[in-house]
């Protein structure tokens, strides 16, 4: 073996015990004791995870001719390893393409030498005429196995009823996931009307324009349009306890519905919003919006009843003077926060460390469960012989303040500037190679690969 792993803990889903790991290549070649190898690497008082996936990332999302995130390929991904990711499933957007094909090999061209973890894609559908919906089979058929579609963003993005529901009937046929962005923007078009006529401008509007009552309607229908097309769902960036309970009926009646939540709306609330000082709030706004804290009991409940499977990011940073667009209207702020170093440290500190996650759930979460769900099983999301040798080698001690000069990502503010938090990855390995040694990025524009996955099948267990 190339490599041994020794005197960690092993955290997988499915349990905590000492063991050693051994690499052989790109691969892991065994778990187990005593095991021998070439470069052995002291993991004492450590966990020994897997790489963490991040199935909900933004990086190099263009919003118009002068807008882009401020996170590309590049950035975004030594953001990812240095936090414990080293996979990330990418929204591929539909917008200013004829063809999904030919959208997704614009963000394949994208990624291709910069990414330096392995990555994956989502293709977003924003017109699902039946030239669209014939080409979901070769999209398919190039390992994209997941869509998405959003019931917001009226006159952009959004596909009514009858729409989603063609582009899940296809998904099902083609044995394909579809994530839905679940708020109403019918709702959210009268509400921003009402608001600029007022001359309310301010960031606090862009909450008071998303209510939760726009995203608890939205999941029950788009939970409706699913099982009327006998199509598995995938709800992203829950936010509240309505949209939780919807999906929770949803499991009960026997639906394939599955959830993901994300950080911010587990640690944030939505009093940031009553800040005076325009940088301050416009940093927070992100669509859906944070909610009121009474929903943060709700969400930590369904991540470790099952209800919510997984925990992503939204990662979609912009940086100040980027927020800035909107200072005299709301509705030009851009949306979106960077989360894809912080997401593994977070969960550890906050639900870990504070007895609202186990070890086991905290790998789930972030891991296996997002492996299971999109067709990359036992590749990743787990530390099996044979699976990819992407693994994290955690320090449960080290304390990171959680400002934008230690992070990586390409935005001048952290939404949680000043946070402290215990535990951080010390050594990250990429099949097989460090990317990460002693908290330091180490690793190469363009050593990521684009990673085909599996069509969707339901997974036996994710909890």
């Amino acid at each position: 073996m190339d490599i041994v792993i020794k005197g960690g803990t092993l955290v997988l889903g499915e349990g905590v015990f000492p063991a050693e790991i051994g690499i052989t290549g790109e691969k892991v070649a065994a778990v187990g004791q005593s095991l021998d190898g070439g470069r052995v690497i002291e993991a004492t008082g450590c966990l020994v995870l897997p790489g963490g996936i991040d199935a909900h990332t933004h990086l190099g999302l263009s919003l118009g001719p002068d807008l882009a995130s401020s996170d590309d390929f590049e950035s975004g991904t030594i953001a990812a390893a240095c936090g414990g990711t080293t996979t990330v499933i990418n929204y591929a957007e539909q917008c200013g393409y004829a063809s999904l094909l030919e959208a997704l090999d614009a963000w394949q061209a994208k990624a291709a030498g910069r990414a330096v973890i392995d990555y994956s894609f989502h293709m977003l559908i924003i017109d699902p005429c039946p030239d669209v919906i014939e080409e979901m089979a070769a999209i398919v058929q190039q390992g994209v196995t997941s869509f998405k579609a959003l019931l917001a963003y009226k006159g952009i993005v959004m596909l009514d009823d009858a729409q989603l529901f063609r582009v899940l009937e296809r998904a099902r046929d083609l044995r394909a996931l579809v994530n839905v962005h679940a708020e109403n923007g019918h709702l959210i078009d009268e509400l921003v009307a009402a608001c600029r006529a007022a001359g309310q401008t301010a960031p606090r509007y862009h909450a008071l324009t998303r209510p939760e009552v726009a995203e608890a309607e939205a999941t029950e229908r788009a939970l409706a349009l699913a099982e009327a097309a006998g199509a598995p769902i995938y709800i992203v960036h829950i936010t509240c306890a309505r949209a939780v309970d919807a999906l929770r009926r949803a499991q009960a009646r026997g639906q394939a519905a599955f959830g993901e939540t994300c950080p911010q709306y587990l640690l944030l609330d939505e009093r940031v919003y009553e800040s005076e000082d325009f940088d301050t709030a416009a940093g927070y706004v992100l669509s859906p919006p944070l909610r009121e804290r009474g929903n943060q009991g709700a969400l930590w409940t369904a991540l470790t009843a099952g209800t919510i499977q997984t925990v992503g990011t939204d990662h979609c940073p912009f940086t100040r003077e980027q927020k800035a667009r909107g200072r005299d209207d709301f509705t030009l702020i851009p949306n979106g926060l960077p989360g894809v170093e912080t997401r593994v440290p977070l969960l550890y500190h906050y639900g870990v460390r504070e007895g609202r996650l186990s070890l086991s759930d905290w790998v789930r979460l972030t891991a296996t469960n997002p492996a299971r769900l999109f067709g990359l099983y036992p590749r990743k999301g787990t530390l099996l012989p044979g699976s990819d040798a992407d693994l994290v080698i955690f320090d449960p001690g080290k304390r990171v303040i959680l400002d934008a000069g230690h992070l990586h990502t390409h935005t001048d503010y952290s939404p949680y500037a000043g946070w402290e938090v215990q535990g951080w990855p010390r050594h990250v390995l990429q099949r097989g190679r460090f990317i990460v040694e002693d908290g330091e990025f180490v690793g190469q524009a363009g050593g990521g690969r684009f990673i085909p996955r599996r069509p969707f099948a339901l997974p036996a267990s994710l909890a």
